[in-house]
């Protein structure tokens, strides 16, 4: 039988502590959270892989990031205790179950109905009650409970639509992704007074979330 324990245990050793995570918030959300569970069950086996994981073929493919980068931007946000956080694009649900033993409320943003509805039932079932689905369109945020301490984007972004940065708390800050492949920027956007600033604060490579692809732009 495959210890899924030892696994995460191993995960949160090689992948987590091993690149820079020091809060052991972080560290204790992921040692108990059971990313197997948010994975097919024929990829169970593959759940703690140093790497991003399907979790729905597609074009492009809905995917759980890859740990290493999941815990840095997570440390990166600043989450505080009694943090509301929007997590959008969570597909099945793994980093709202992470995200809910590190805020005071989570919504999670999906708009594929199928994962959606995934995502939900386990959390039910590990008793997250401070985390709910909603479904809609990503790009658009969730304006019904806003403003939000924290925005976290599953994916990488060309870039961010201007509606979501409106959605955040004074001091808000929003973590995300910029770019695509070997470009990409984990960034770190914080509304202040005098506007939305940002700043970079690693290199990482994730797969792109549906939806905030740039648009052509025209050619002539």
């Amino acid at each position: 039988m495959i210890d899924f324990a030892e696994m995460r245990r191993a995960m949160v050793d090689a992948q987590v502590r091993a690149n820079d995570v020091t809060d052991l918030r972080i560290v204790a959300a992921m040692m108990e959270t059971p990313r197997e569970r948010f994975v097919p069950a024929g990829l169970q086996n593959f759940a703690y892989i140093d790497d991003d994981l399907v979790v729905k073929e597609g074009s492009p493919a809905r995917c759980l990031m890859e740990p290493m980068v999941l815990a840095k931007l997570l440390q990166a946000a600043e989450i505080g205790p009694d943090a509301l956080v929007l997590d959008i694009g969570a597909a099945t649900g793994y980093s709202t179950a992470v995200l809910a033993k590190l805020a005071g409320q989570v919504v999670s943003l999906e708009e594929d109905a199928e994962l959606a509805a995934q995502g939900s039932s386990v959390l039910v079932d590990l008793g997250l009650l401070n985390a709910a689905y909603v479904q809609g369109p990503m790009t658009a945020g969730w304006a019904a409970e806003a403003p939000y301490d924290v925005i976290f984007i599953n994916g990488s972004v060309d870039d961010v639509p201007p509606v979501l940065f409106s959605q955040l708390k004074p001091g808000g800050r929003l973590v995300a992704v910029i770019g695509r492949g070997r470009a990409g920027r984990a960034t770190v956007f914080t509304n202040t007074p005098g506007g939305i600033g940002s700043r970079i604060v690693f290199d990482a490579g994730v797969p792109t979330l549906p939806g905030f692809e740039a648009r052509p732009g025209f050619v002539f």
